[in-house]
Order: C-alpha cells, then sequence, then structure tokens
C-alpha cells in the first residue's frame, strides 16, 4: 500500500464506525505466517461515558488461520481522545496503557514495551477510508512482524472526515 499520507484532526471522528480487517501475522524464527480476516468496530464506549467523553471502544473479531488451522479471534481496545486533537491514548480493555497515538501528520510510531520484549507500532493514514499499522515485535520471546490493513466497510464508506 502507498500513497500520500492523510493528517488526522480528530482521531475518534476518523476512527467511528466499521472496518474490513486484514492482518498478516509473520513468525520470523520460524518462517511461517498466518492470516487474520474479519472486522473492527469503534463505537462509543459505553462503559467511560460520560466520564472520558469521546472514548471508542475497538471491538475485533474474526478468524486467525496458524499453521493451516482455523480458530476464532477476537479482542478489545480502547481509544481515549488525547488532549492535543489528532491524538489519543490507546488502552488495554481492562484500563491498562498500550501506547499513545498522534495521527497529526497522518502517520505515527509507538513503543511498547511487553516483559523483554518491545512492540514497535508503525500506523499510516492513506484517505478517511484506509489505513494501516504495522508492529514489529523483537525479544527473546518473539520475533514477529504483524501488518494489519484497514477498509472503511461500504455502509460506511461516506465515513466521516478525519481532516
Amino acid at each position: 500500500m502507498t500513497g500520500e499520507l492523510w493528517p488526522v484532526a480528530d482521531v475518534p471522528a476518523f476512527l467511528t464506525g466499521s472496518w474490513q480487517v486484514e492482518r498478516t501475522v509473520r513468525d520470523l524464527t520460524d518462517d511461517v505466517t498466518g492470516i487474520f480476516t474479519g472486522t473492527t468496530d469503534f463505537t462509543a464506549d459505553p462503559v467511560t461515558a460520560p466520564a472520558t467523553a469521546g472514548t471508542l471502544r475497538h471491538f475485533e473479531s474474526g478468524t486467525f488461520t496458524w499453521r493451516g488451522t482455523a480458530r476464532p479471534a477476537e479482542r478489545t481496545l480502547l481509544y481515549v481522545p488525547g488532549e492535543i486533537p489528532g491524538t489519543a491514548v490507546v488502552r488495554f480493555a481492562d484500563g491498562r496503557f498500550f501506547h499513545g497515538l498522534d495521527l497529526r501528520t497522518g502517520h505515527h510510531v509507538a513503543d511498547h514495551p511487553c516483559s523483554a520484549d518491545l512492540y514497535r507500532g508503525e500506523f499510516t493514514v492513506y484517505d478517511a477510508g484506509r489505513w494501516r499499522t504495522v508492529w514489529r515485535v523483537k525479544g527473546p520471546a518473539k520475533d514477529l512482524v504483524l501488518t494489519t490493513d484497514y477498509r472503511r466497510r461500504a455502509a460506511d464508506s461516506s465515513g466521516p472526515a478525519g481532516r
């Protein structure tokens, strides 16, 4: 996926809606690649409202195929609006900090240490309906590259303007 960067002035407005997700998970140690396909829905989080207005619940569900075996997979994250427009704080479902996010230029790099491994995520926004994350996970326990492409689902094709 190539193209110019697309600055985002309002992270919740940009993300709100339903996205088609395709992710490749490449284990560099064993040279094995898995595939996740599914959807991610960004909706107002009823648990944090109204205390943290604008917080989005990120719910991802689909199928992950690894070494020929397909299994259901899902995860939940929270995107809390940052103090500066165009930014957010990403938290795990239990509220623990995951990483900061600054999409004002359409591109951001975030680090997340996890035990002795380091997750480095690169976020790139291409337009109102396409963005990508690439997580490089390196350490004694893992050597992975996770590339996820998000495309706004057809019902949301007129999606919010992020600029």
